[in-house]
């Protein structure tokens, strides 16, 4: 039976500033390299820089309540995660999943999906998928190195962390999700992964070749939560 990967891709990666096309054609390449080896994947896209424009945007001219704020970040997450899946074309499903709790085909090499509801993050909805499809292990790609005993843009003795327990990480940061919310793993999905008993990869994706080492079972840098 072909190995599944869960891997949650942060928006802050499709979309820093502008779409970064150097790593989504990086990212296509390493992606497509494991599944000519018969490896098959579970993608879910942050929503990022686009969703926290808008809801930035809509903060300045009215007041929403959160459930909208949410709204606007989930449809942030859509489009980045459209954008993936046409990049992945022939070797993706064509249809993006939007709810995790529907039933969805999975027939071909790589599956796609997006933010999902109000009060979850696309953290969660990688937990709710690798849950379904009985994969224990998911690997999350985000822009910092490791997770940190204490913030390193305010410490400069902060030190990275190589393993962690989740009842530790969630003293670290909470068990409240809020829309916009930015952390290693949101705290709604690290409940959960650790009700089911998963293992979480928290790895800076952009280096590929980072991902790459672990994909293959190999030394890679990045913090373990188990």
């Amino acid at each position: 039976m072909s190995e599944i990967f869960v891997i949650s891709v942060g928006g802050s990666l499709i979309c820093p500033q502008k779409l970064d096309t150097d790593f989504l054609r990086d990212f296509k390449e390493i992606i497509l390299k494991h599944v000519e080896k018969g490896t098959r994947f579970v993608l879910i896209t942050g929503g990022g820089r686009i969703s926290r424009d808008y809801q930035a945007a809509t903060r300045e001219i009215t007041e929403l309540d959160d459930e909208d704020l949410d709204w606007l970040g989930i449809h942030g997450t859509r489009i980045n995660a459209y954008l993936l899946r046409a990049i992945l074309n022939a070797e993706a499903e064509p249809r993006v999943v939007k709810n995790p709790e529907q039933e969805f085909a999975f027939e071909k090499n790589i599956l796609v999906a997006s933010g999902w509801k109000p009060g979850f993050s696309t953290d969660y909805v990688a937990v709710l998928l690798a849950k379904k499809l009985g994969v224990k292990k998911i690997i999350n790609l985000t822009n910092i190195d490791y997770v940190y005993d204490k913030d390193p843009k305010e410490f400069s003795d902060a030190h990275p962390l190589k393993e962690i327990k989740w009842s530790d990480f969630k003293k670290m940061f909470g068990e409240k999700w809020s829309p916009g919310l930015n952390t290693p793993f949101d705290p709604v999905a690290s409940k959960e992964a650790e009700q089911l008993e998963m293992t979480v990869y928290i790895l800076n994706g952009k280096n590929l070749e980072n991902l790459n080492n672990l994909l293959e079972g190999n030394e890679f840098a990045g913090t373990t939560i188990t």
